[in-house]
């Protein structure tokens, strides 16, 4: 099977880097990795490589992926999504040479490559002997892949369990960003971005915290659909009556 299959192409548009609810943390981490993209060509002048190599860690639906977007947007670069876990759980013998595949391919387009599910390699490592010599041999071979990586393409891993991922792996990035869950502050100005398009008779949500943001947007469109749904109901009443 082609290492092409595995790869996802989004039908949505990315958000854009400034409507994304990073912590002030990673915020200020990517806002300095973005002016470093920005100014390569200076930093080399001084023999300062550039970071490429962005592992995103943490809590499901807090905007990993939706981040790794956003970024690309914003250095205007194509984006390659690959769903690690698809990759490894079809035909493992096949696996180190689709992965080396996908990773040339990004450092000649000098794209931004996104892998989802990182950890799956370190969850595979756990599976039989018989195995083990495969799993091995492709976590060296990803290894050598992230090294030979053009210093101006990009790659970004995500996890939701960072400890499951091969030390070796770890150190190859120069950034590693934990996604937690927003606090309240966070979410509500969350809520009030996805609010704010709707008519104000709309917006009169039951805000629930402790929750993530795709949790939290989940909710809010629900809402927001039954509310179109009851107008509608009394507009034909009416038009009935």
């Amino acid at each position: 099977m082609s290492p092409y299959n595995f790869i996802i192409k989004p039908r949505d548009k990315a958000l854009s880097f400034d409507d994304i609810h990073f912590s002030k943390k990673n915020k200020a981490v990517l806002d300095q990795f973005l002016s470093e993209f920005k100014h390569r060509e200076a930093l080399q002048t001084y023999d300062l490589q550039v970071d490429n190599k962005i592992l995103m860690f943490g809590h499901t639906g807090c905007g990993k992926t939706a981040a790794a977007r956003a970024i690309a947007d914003r250095l205007g670069k194509k984006i390659i999504i690959l769903d690690l876990g698809n990759v490894v759980s079809s035909r493992l013998g096949e696996t180190a040479k689709n992965i080396t595949a996908i990773f040339s391919k990004a450092s000649r387009e000098y794209s931004v490559l996104f892998i989802d599910e990182f950890d799956a390699i370190g969850i595979i490592r756990n599976h039989d002997q018989k195995e083990s010599g495969e799993m091995r041999r492709l976590v060296n071979s990803i290894i050598q892949s992230i090294d030979n990586l053009s210093s101006n393409t990009l790659f970004i891993a995500a996890t939701n369990n960072k400890d499951a991922i091969d030390s070796a792996l770890l150190r190859r990035f120069q950034l590693k960003l934990k996604f937690e869950l927003p606090i309240q502050e966070e979410l509500d100005n969350y809520y009030n971005s996805l609010l704010k398009k709707y008519p104000r008779e709309f917006r009169d949500i039951k805000r629930v915290y402790n929750i993530s943001f795709a949790e939290a947007k989940d909710i809010t469109l629900r809402f927001i659909k039954l509310k179109v749904i009851d107008s509608e109901e009394v507009r034909l009443k009416n038009i009935v009556g």
